[in-house]
């Protein structure tokens, strides 16, 4: 479509932002505007990270865009797994950090320039707010304003039994990293990463037990205080910050239908993507992406919609497997605890069924030197 289009999107989070630019760079006779509740400044979390895969792709879509956002990103490479106080590194894999806010920022500020509209501090109450766009686009997150008004997504909804919270921290850590404690009773693990010199994201998570057994009785500033006793190696003793830090479950959602009628849905309005898997952004943005290329190569929104969920649905719902996996392997904490240190990084790193030892041992050489050197030892074994 090259003609004029009217483009409502509700919700101007990474997804939101990067289809709005999209299209407008596609065709300056798009008529793109985006409304969000939150104030222009206002941001949940801390940062976002992505694969030197993601960047890659990113690049492929608006090279000017991720330009303007690598300027802002910290980047390294590997990760480091530590259980039992034994830090096991990983080699293979680049990852780069950046602050949601500067995300946030520099998409909006691109969007501007690019012609969209964006109006802040305001919520779509009614879908009849939205009777004169030819395409209204649903990128406002798993609570949904489209996706709850409109039963013919046939959206599906349920909770892990873990817990966790979104905490930050002024430590910087050197690589994306996971670290099991078993502390107070209770089982923990902690994913955090550096998002600017001086700051990281630091994820804390606990199983139902632990939860049961140890938080639940607490208030959230006692939980903080023990969040903190639990990981103060690892904080260097210093505090963690809190930004919206409400301790929760995951919400597992996911759609069976991506459009009804001119409403589509993107990004975790779709189907939530879990923290474990490290692409929940990621892959709103590819929704954007492949969205906007959908609406480019058809010829009118019914046939976009539906060459946006013919070209994009395998791909999601590989992830969607890979993430359900996941999630399956961390409701499992207290047991996954018991083997040793290189046998739970084996594990974790073999848990979503996409990496086989044959593509373990090719991008990650040096932990597989030290896993065969630790079977060999121990268990008179290695692996193919």
């Amino acid at each position: 479509m090259t003609g004029p289009l009217n483009v409502r999107i509700l919700g101007a989070g990474p997804a939101g932002l990067w289809l709005a630019r999209s299209l407008k760079r596609h065709s300056a006779a798009f008529d793109v505007s985006i409304v969000e509740q939150n104030a222009a400044d206002a941001t949940y979390g801390f940062g976002v990270v992505f694969s030197s895969t993601a960047l890659d792709f990113l690049a492929q879509s608006d090279p000017d865009a991720l330009a303007a956002l690598k300027a802002q990103m910290q980047i390294w490479d590997g990760m480091t797994i530590s259980h039992r106080g034994v830090a096991v590194p990983i080699d293979g894999g680049g990852y780069a950090g950046i602050e949601r806010i500067a995300l946030l920022q520099t998409l909006q500020r691109l969007c501007e320039n690019s012609g969209v509209r964006i109006t802040y501090g305001r919520r779509v109450e009614q879908l009849a707010e939205l009777d004169d766009a030819d395409l209204v686009v649903a990128a406002d997150g798993t609570n949904s304003v489209v996706r709850a008004a409109i039963a013919g997504f046939d959206t599906h909804r349920s909770e892990l039994s873990n817990r966790f919270c979104w905490y930050g921290t002024t430590t910087p850590f050197p690589t994306h990293a996971l670290t099991f404690k078993h502390a107070h009773g209770g089982h923990f693990v902690a994913h955090h990463y550096r998002f600017r010199p001086d700051k990281s994201t630091f994820l804390v998570e606990c199983d139902e037990a632990t939860w049961n057994g140890v938080l639940a009785p607490l208030d959230d500033a006692e939980r903080k205080a023990c969040a903190e006793r639990v990981f103060a190696s690892e904080l260097a003793d210093g505090p963690l910050i809190e930004n919206n830090s409400v301790w929760r479950r995951f919400p597992v959602v996911y759609s069976d239908h991506w459009s009804a009628g001119k409403f589509v849905l993107v990004g975790d309005a779709l189907r939530s993507a879990h923290y474990s898997i490290g692409s929940g952004t990621r892959l709103a943005i590819d929704d954007a992406i492949a969205l906007a290329g959908a609406i480019a190569d058809a010829p009118d929104v019914p046939a976009a919609l539906a060459l946006y969920e013919a070209r994009r649905r395998p791909a999601v719902e590989r992830f969607r497997d890979a993430a359900r996996r996941s999630y399956e392997w961390y409701e499992q904490l207290a047991e996954k605890m018991q083997l040793e240190p290189l046998e739970l990084v084996h594990d974790f790193m073999m848990r979503t069924g996409r990496v086989d030892a044959a593509r373990l041992r090719s991008e990650s050489p040096q932990f597989m030197r030290a896993y065969d050197a630790y079977r060999a030892l121990h268990l008179g074994a290695s692996v193919p």
